[in-house]
């Protein structure tokens, strides 16, 4: 795609509340309804869910493996810590080798997550928690956005000078922006939690940083005076988009497994 096609894709349609990181109507909770399932098998796509409570037939049902659904090591890095002391057993897509990726067609980051989770949950068994995020810049009227993966260049050396060469267009760099993550967790058909998180800043008047990955060294937060690739990993996910939703979601594990349970056999 020629940066001129892009051009003419970003400026038809301008960002809603719904794509800058407003909204504020989505579920954090929801009941469970799954059938408990035991084995004794090692494979990580058996027994991944186990009863709490008196009955086994109970719906308050504790997950015993959670399934990441990303092939991003970056992303699945910053998850594994932020879901650390969490007592579930985090598995990625690198036991299904073979397992296609769903298209992502979704109009917004909460559509292509839920659609992602339910799939992966469908094609393994497991409750999969899945999520979208990207950088909405609002001089490029919402752009790069869900389609900041798919964002024209080979490299993010590459996207970051399309990325200054349209801004430079239209009369300086230092637009306001925010990453926005959405997640979904998917279990036994339907989706059961969701949770959104954004981080509100500036594009950086030039890439800073070695750290982070994907758009971070051009993310500039004013209130720590660095860019998201200038920050230890720890500090990024106290402040970073993923850091929040997925710390949303680590609270629901932990209201449902208990902190005191114990790392899974």
């Amino acid at each position: 795609m020629r940066p001129d096609d892009w051009r003419r894709r970003a400026g038809s349609r301008r960002s809603d509340p719904a794509r800058r990181g407003r909204r504020t109507d989505l579920p954090r909770t929801a009941g469970i309804e799954a059938v408990p399932r035991t084995t004794s098998s090692s494979d990580p796509r058996d027994a991944h869910l186990e009863p709490t409570g008196p009955s086994s037939g109970s719906a308050a049902v504790m997950l015993r493996r959670l399934l990441v659904a990303t092939t991003n090591p970056g992303k699945l890095r910053e998850i594994r810590a932020i879901l650390a002391d969490v007592p579930v057993e985090l598995l990625s897509l690198e036991a299904w080798p073979e397992l296609a990726e769903p298209e992502e067609t979704g109009a917004t980051f909460e559509e292509n997550a839920r659609a992602k989770a339910l799939y992966y949950a469908e094609a393994t068994g497991l409750p999969t928690v899945a999520e979208d995020s990207g950088l909405e810049i609002d001089a490029l009227d919402g752009a790069p956005g869900v389609r900041s993966a798919r964002f024209p260049g080979e490299t993010y050396a590459e996207k970051f000078r399309l990325i200054y060469r349209l801004l430079d267009e239209r009369g300086g760099r230092m637009s306001p922006a925010r990453f926005v993550c959405a997640l979904a967790l998917a279990e036994d058909g339907r989706v059961t939690f969701e949770a959104r998180g954004v981080v509100e800043g500036v594009i950086a008047p030039e890439p800073r940083g070695a750290g982070g990955f994907g758009y971070d060294p051009v993310f500039f937060v004013p209130s720590l005076g660095r860019t998201l690739a200038e920050l230890p990993e720890e500090a990024k996910s106290a402040v970073s988009h993923r850091g929040r939703a997925f710390g949303a979601l680590r609270a629901h594990l932990l209201g449902r497994v208990g902190a005191g349970t114990g790392t899974p056999e």
